[in-house]
């Protein structure tokens, strides 16, 4: 069932008017994978009358008018990806394709669109409530370092003029809002809930204050301290509230929503999705980012790598949520269903596939250590359960129609190295790799890899020895390959030739996925980038700022391609 996007659409479900609009920046794809569609089936299967507005026109009132006023309130969403990082490249130059609308046509979402949708909505709808959400809102909850104006900015939820801001993933918590709002019309009452972001003009009695935005724009470091105290004190089971004061105001953050229990999350990604894009885009293009995923499954939700330069941390928390066998074999069957359905599901897994089953009771009681789950090395405590992931593909594998199954999401092979079943693991992925397994050992530097949170690069080696040699003893063509980042905090001339020199002398094979590292909001490396220190140690770290060489660092290893 796709949601309605037109009062045509709303008329022939029956339905007389709307309790909730919601508006994104990506074109509207109904698959579990986009967030406003996830959230827009949540809220309608507990009864809420919901629906979407995708890439509105923001110089008119055209679209964002069109489904008319919603009962309780709008909500506002970038889209998957924060609209900065979609609309520029890391050399600063504007995309030419947006995978994220149809036909993969750029500039259909303008610059910091939470901001421009909330403006919009408050200009033709003054007096309907507006919760923001999102990737680009979570991470911009707080004072943040913009890298694309290169200062200092104030919370979104400021700049938006919004009423609340959901952070992390929010079903349960857009659900207690719609549920508050149809009670009581008052959206006072929903800053009691988790998972929210909300402003007042008076500090809480019993809150962990964050440095202000005066004190960030007058000390580099103090930015670095509050992305720490952000990292370590944002936690469902530690129960904390954060605030900041900003001007003559206070932003102030709830506790993290609970994480969803498994029968929650089984229920959500059954819900009834059609895994197409709108057929209003049928004339314009398919969207480029529905072709990987239109046929992948969600089996875990969460991680806790806490890779620097990673969002998840700041966004979802590190609390890992699997769902049940049951529950996922269910979701294959459907597919198998679906018209477009080919026998090929191209991934199980989620941010970190091979966390499926995992578990902590430190961090699933008492909330994350302050210590870093696999960084310097793993954590006894961090229970890996191979067996019980291997045995979910075996099963989805098993289902009539089904032809192959694949694993495309990324795995820890520290993870894997630390299992004393690993061997048994690697032999098994072979049967669910593509032709090449995508790994992201990021850089070969000691150095590097410390202030990035990621494993040595001597791992990432034993592991594609290892897969390689069992894949030929199998009389198969599989292969590692790695990612990379350059101009990270820490990487220099030195740095960058260290990885060069790596990657030439170390793999068999020419670079391809070499990314230049961009200081989105939120993330500890960019708190590194900024402050040019570590958040964590305190330490100096050298930052490479000039673009030019920034791209030149990316050049040095993409010629390796033509030297060979």
């Amino acid at each position: 069932m796709f949601l309605p996007t037109t009062i045509e659409e709303v008329k022939k479900l029956g339905w007389k008017e709307l309790d909730v609009i919601l508006v994104t920046g990506d074109a509207y794809v109904d698959h579990p994978s986009f967030g406003v569609a996830l959230i827009g089936h949540y809220l309608v299967s507990k009864g809420f009358k919901v629906g979407i507005i995708a890439q509105p026109d923001w110089k008119s009132e055209k679209d964002i008018t069109r489904l008319g006023r919603p009962k309780l309130f709008f909500g506002i969403s970038a889209g998957n990806v924060d609209s900065m990082v979609s609309n520029y490249t890391a050399s600063m130059k504007k995309r030419k394709i947006d995978e994220y609308s149809s036909g993969g046509i750029a500039g259909k979402r303008p610059d910091r669109a939470v901001i421009v949708y909330s403006n919009l909505v408050r200009r033709f709808f003054p007096d309907v409530p507006i919760v923001i959400g999102g990737l680009e809102s979570s991470l911009r909850r707080f004072v943040h370092y913009d890298w694309w104006s290169d200062r200092i900015r104030k919370s979104i939820l400021v700049d938006a003029k919004a009423d609340l801001l959901v952070y992390g993933m929010g079903e349960k918590t857009v659900l207690e809002i719609a549920q508050i709002l149809s009670r009581t019309r008052d959206i006072e009452k929903c800053k009691t809930i988790r998972g929210v972001v909300w402003w007042s003009s008076k500090k809480p009695i019993d809150c962990h204050e964050l440095p202000s935005f005066d004190e960030i724009c007058l000390d580099k470091t103090k930015y670095a301290e509050s992305t720490r105290l952000q990292t370590i004190l944002t936690d469902p089971f530690k129960n904390i509230v954060l605030c900041q004061r900003q001007d003559s105001r206070y932003i102030i953050q709830n506790p993290p929503q609970l994480p969803l229990e498994q029968e929650e999350i089984d229920n959500l990604y059954l819900l009834p999705f059609e895994r197409k894009t709108h057929p209003f885009y049928e004339k314009i293009g398919y969207v480029p980012a529905l072709d990987m995923i239109q046929f992948s499954i969600t089996c875990v939700r969460g991680c806790f790598g806490s890779c620097s330069f990673c969002a998840l941390t700041q966004h979802q928390t590190t609390h890992v949520v699997s769902r049940s066998v049951d529950s996922i074999l269910e979701e294959v069957r459907i597919l198998t269903k679906h018209p477009d359905f080919h026998g090929i599901i191209t991934d199980v897994g989620g941010p970190t596939a091979n966390m499926y089953g995992s578990s902590c009771f430190v961090r699933e009681t008492k909330g994350q250590c302050e210590k870093f789950c696999l960084h310097p090395k793993s954590c006894v405590n961090a229970k890996t359960n191979h067996e019980r992931y291997l045995e979910l593909l075996d099963k989805v594998r098993t289902i009539n129609g089904i032809k192959h199954v694949f694993v495309s999401s990324g795995i820890r092979h520290d993870l894997v190295l630390n299992d004393p079943h690993g061997d048994l693991f690697i032999k098994k992925l072979i049967d669910f790799t593509p032709g090449q397994l995508k790994l992201a050992p990021e850089h070969s530097h000691p150095k590097v890899l410390a202030l990035m949170r990621k494993p040595s690069v001597e791992l990432f080696l034993e592991f594609k020895e290892k897969f390689e040699k069992y894949a030929k003893n199998s009389g198969k063509q599989r292969y590692v390959v790695g990612y990379f980042i350059v101009a990270h905090p820490g990487e220099g001339k030195r740095e960058n030739e260290h990885l060069r020199k790596f990657i030439e002398e170390k793999l068999n094979y020419h670079p391809q996925q070499i990314q230049i590292f961009t200081p989105s909001p939120g993330t500890v490396s960019t708190a590194m980038y900024y402050s040019e220190i570590d958040p964590f140690t305190k330490e100096k770290v050298f930052v490479e700022r000039s673009l030019k060489l920034r791209n030149a660092a990316k050049a040095n290893l993409m010629s390796l391609n033509s030297a060979r």
